[in-house]
């Protein structure tokens, strides 16, 4: 219902949430659910804010990180399938991570503070502990999968953007086949052995290239219709 960007998201394709982004010249708190049909509007975050992550489901979703101009944001918040309710703050404030699992054992990745950092940080339901680092500084990557076989792929590091890719066991990243096209602010579904990032941007413009990864190596798909 409201068109945004820089937003984040979690659930399914027939049970789906958004939340959060950017309308200039302000951060949005509003929330939507979708059905596989229609998106209906739900309850808003505490915290407007854009550049966070998601992770969960549509019942049991998870809102991590973000920013709020001029600053960026440790906040965390959990949705019940109804209304927001805030938890426990990560430890590093920070915006455009890599986010994954489920509202119990979720995973924050790399990001921005004052330049891309490659931190991860692990949440339990309740608090925030330190994970492994990425091999690869990065921020504006998507992650996909579970806390204890997660992926990230994508991003931009100090001077490009970024094809790289890692799998996380719960413990420690390890490099990967790279995607056949760098690209960054891009989306992601699946597991860590069958996920699709869709679109993104690289450096002169949008794409609407798609790639699935099958646990070792990336393949082309169908574009999507509408480049973003």
């Amino acid at each position: 219902n409201l068109a945004r960007n820089n937003l984040a998201g979690c659930g399914t394709q027939t049970a789906a949430l958004a939340f959060g982004g950017f309308v200039s010249p302000a951060v949005k708190n509003e929330s939507e659910e979708y059905n596989g049909t229609s998106w209906t509007e739900g309850n808003n975050l505490n915290l407007a804010r854009r550049g966070s992550s998601g992770a969960g489901t549509q019942t049991a979703g998870l809102c991590m990180l973000g920013y709020v101009p001029p600053a960026n944001k440790a906040e965390t918040e959990e949705y019940n399938g109804t209304s927001w309710s805030e938890q426990n703050d990560a430890s590093t404030a920070r915006r455009n991570t890599a986010g994954a699992g489920t509202q119990t054992a979720a995973f924050a990745a790399g990001g921005l503070t004052t330049t891309s950092v490659a931190d991860t940080e692990e949440y339990d339901g309740t608090s925030w502990t330190a994970g492994g680092d990425l091999n690869t500084t990065r921020n504006s990557a998507y992650g996909t999968g579970t806390l204890t076989a997660g992926l990230v792929a994508s991003g931009t590091g100090p001077a490009n953007d970024l094809a790289l890719t890692e799998e996380y066991n719960g413990t420690a990243w390890t490099e990967s086949g790279d995607m056949n096209t760098a690209r960054r602010q891009t989306s992601a579904a699946g597991s860590q052995t069958a996920a699709l990032y869709a679109a993104g941007s690289i450096h002169g413009g949008l794409i609407a290239n798609c790639e699935n990864y099958d646990g070792t190596s990336w393949r082309t798909t169908a574009s999507m219709t509408t480049a973003r």
